[in-house]
């Protein structure tokens, strides 16, 4: 289970769990403040692809291909090429794959990390080839190896560019490890690998297919390049200096690459894509198995006694094997211990070795030395079998049965909650008509110009603070003084909590308040239901990614309070990454778009427009779907419904409430059933 801060440690830690994998967002003091103050084990991400959302919470494959990335199924919408516009003027701020963060890597890190103590270290090889896991995990165990010696940690150049060559884009990043801002996140111009410069075009021969490079690195035939307007792949099968065919070229020569074809022109670079050499030592890593099981043993030849075998370790593993075969008494050479011992230790190929062979041997007996072989391979079939059917995991926790029977609940009238995004200093909010309660984002209890519309609010209606999806370190003491003075001076009903964590956090208003359980819990069935209910949450909102069927069921079988987001443009991405300052922390020299009046979207190749909310305070974006959920709840059985505004006034709010209230869904090219009717 993903944890972004030290509450949601200490909640694991509570409910049991010895070890959770941290946030990729997280930065090394974060890290290190979680592992002095909890007993659990922490694994944290150490290399290969980013992704800029929140671990749980990026619902934009989903929203747009059905497709859910929380479910191992991500349609890598931020592999996608975007433009950021300024509404406002239509200006184009920027463009080119924009979600699209470089490839982690950790190396620096790793004797940190050590020191902090993590206990693992996560690489990220979704989807990647033998080779690239075979390079990634021989140099990344080398340096924990080092970091673990007395020798002087320095990296080799050598090990960074064979990390470059299995797969980068463009170039490495410290991701969120370091404490410093890091404006080199994303790689905007590609979204997939780029292999390693090679040099420019200085010439090309369309007739003969011929390409003149200077080199920047070596190359050789089997090699696989592509150039930067090209999106086909070659594999170098004829290599020249000076009309000759050669087999190898180096840094510094100037060569000629032949047979290419396509949309080639001078200064165009070029790129190594896959090094026939590196891809050969890779395979060659793998391609047997190196590591072996060592084993004890003691074979008793007797008269007139059975061959036997006796497996003694490893310690789980006592098996007797023995032959039909009786041994004969020598007429010239006997059989002796060293004979034996060495035809016993031939395990070949098998994932076995033996350590130590007892050999107990009577006098002037002679056996055949395939019946020794034979032993020895019935043997170790024997302790392979023993070992696979031994290994079974057992679970250790018994997950109850869901339970089918349906309750009843007597209170037919569904709430209505309205959470207000954005608060408009500007807007009497008293008009709302026929709403239970409001939410409204923790950010703006601590701005004093939102004082009397945030009194004027919780005058009128039952008001929740709405949590934040993450809280970084650095926001979490002003977080909590903010809700302190939030608490005292004004009429607060209860929390919408958004993280696990923050149940800890929060623990001292639980007795007095109303805990909300958020959508981004990621509630998908009845037993998560009732496990919150246990850590003190009344009301839980199920998963956006649930469809209708699904809904249903939970709602007819769990005898708990359930919430269901029925209007809204819902978040498809909560990123710790500021589109407009290029940035995953604020900056001196920053251009400070975010405090302007301006209104970002994000705009896709189908122009669509996806809205941004910046927020500087924690240096956290949220990205809203372009189409707004409308779905109807008739025949739900929901005790509360949710409506989620964002750019709407006070008349349109007060339609989508009447809407909403009869039972019905708004229409029209605007709007989405999201998941709703379809499987995820």
């Amino acid at each position: 289970m993903t944890i972004h801060s030290l509450e949601g440690a200490k909640k694991l830690e509570k409910l049991g769990f010895k070890r959770a994998i941290l946030a990729r967002e997280l930065p090394i003091n974060e890290i290190e403040f979680i592992h002095n103050n909890t007993n659990i084990e922490l694994e944290t991400f150490i290399h290969g692809a980013l992704c800029i959302s929140y671990s749980g919470q990026c619902l934009l494959s989903s929203m747009l291909g059905g497709r859910s990335g929380n479910r191992g199924k991500c349609a890598q919408a931020c592999r996608l090429p975007y433009e950021l516009i300024c509404k406002d003027n239509s200006n184009c701020i920027n463009k080119g794959y924009l979600l699209s963060p470089k490839d982690l890597c950790g190396l620096d890190f790793i004797p940190a990390l050590i020191d902090i103590g993590v206990t693992s270290l996560k690489i990220e090889g979704r989807l990647k080839s033998p080779e690239y896991v075979a390079v990634v995990t021989k140099i990344y165990r080398k340096y924990i190896d080092l970091a673990l010696s007395s020798n002087e940690y320095k990296i080799d150049d050598n090990d960074l560019k064979d990390l470059m060559q299995v797969f980068n884009r463009g170039g490495f990043s410290s991701g969120h490890l370091d404490t410093h801002a890091n404006t080199g996140l994303i790689y905007k111009e590609k979204p997939n690998n780029m292999g390693i410069y090679i040099g420019n075009v200085a010439g090309y021969n369309a007739t003969k297919g011929h390409i003149t490079l200077n080199l920047n690195d070596t190359i050789e035939i089997g090699d696989t390049i592509c150039l930067e307007n090209e999106s086909s792949k070659y594999r170098i099968s004829e290599l020249m200096i000076n009309n000759k065919n050669i087999a190898s070229a180096f840094d510094g020569q100037i060569v000629k690459i032949g047979r290419m074809k396509g949309n080639i022109k001078p200064g165009d670079k070029i790129f190594k894509l896959e090094s026939k050499t590196l891809s050969r030592l890779a395979k060659l890593s793998y391609s047997s198995e190196n590591k072996k099981t060592i084993l004890d043993c003691v074979i008793t030849i007797k008269k007139d006694c059975p061959i036997c075998l006796e497996i003694t370790s490893p310690k789980e593993c006592c098996i007797k094997t023995s032959l039909t075969k009786y041994p004969s008494v020598a007429i010239n050479n006997p059989v002796t211990k060293e004979r034996i011992i060495t035809q016993l230790s031939k395990t070949g190929n098998t994932p076995f070795e033996f350590n130590k062979i007892k050999v107990i041997l009577d006098d002037n007996l002679y056996i055949n030395i395939s019946d020794l072989n034979e032993l020895r391979r019935k043997a170790l079939e024997d302790v392979s079998n023993y070992l696979i059917n031994n290994s079974k995991r057992k679970p250790k926790v018994k997950l109850p049965k869901y339970e089918l029977k349906k309750y009843i609940k007597h209170n037919t009238r569904k709430k209505i909650s309205l959470l207000l995004n954005i608060l408009d200093i500007n807007t009497n909010y008293s008009e709302l008509e026929d709403i239970d309660c409001v939410y409204l984002p923790l950010k703006y209890f601590s701005k004093p110009e939102y004082s009397n519309i945030i009194k004027n609010i919780c005058n009128s209606f039952n008001t929740y603070i709405y949590m934040p999806t993450i809280i970084k370190g650095n926001y979490r003491n002003l977080c909590i003084n903010s809700i302190d003075k939030s608490v005292e001076n004004y009429n607060i009903k209860g929390f919408v909590i958004s993280s696990i964590g923050q149940i800890n956090m929060l623990e001292k208003f639980k007795d007095n308040y109303e805990f909300i359980g958020n959508y981004t819990l990621n509630v998908f069935n009845n037993n998560s239901i009732k496990g919150y209910n246990k850590l003190g949450l009344n009301t839980i909102t199920l998963s956006p990614e649930l469809n209708k069927s699904d809904i249903k069921t939970i709602c007819d079988t769990v005898n708990s309070k359930v919430e269901l987001i029925v209007y809204g443009n819902l978040p498809v991405m909560t990123t710790g990454y500021c589109f407009l300052g290029n940035s995953n922390k604020c900056y001196p020299d920053c251009k400070s778009r975010c405090e302007d009046n301006c209104t970002y979207y994000l705009k896709d190749r189908l122009g669509l427009y996806f809205r941004i909310l910046p927020n500087n305070i924690q240096t956290i974006t949220t990205i809203y779907n372009s189409k707004i959920t409308s779905i109807n709840h008739t025949d739900l059985n929901v005790d509360k419904v949710r409506i989620d505004i964002l750019d709407e006034n006070i008349l349109e709010i007060n339609n989508i409430i009447k809407t909403v209230k009869s039972g019905k869904r708004l229409e029209g090219k605007d709007y989405t059933k999201g998941n709703f009717v379809r499987d995820v």
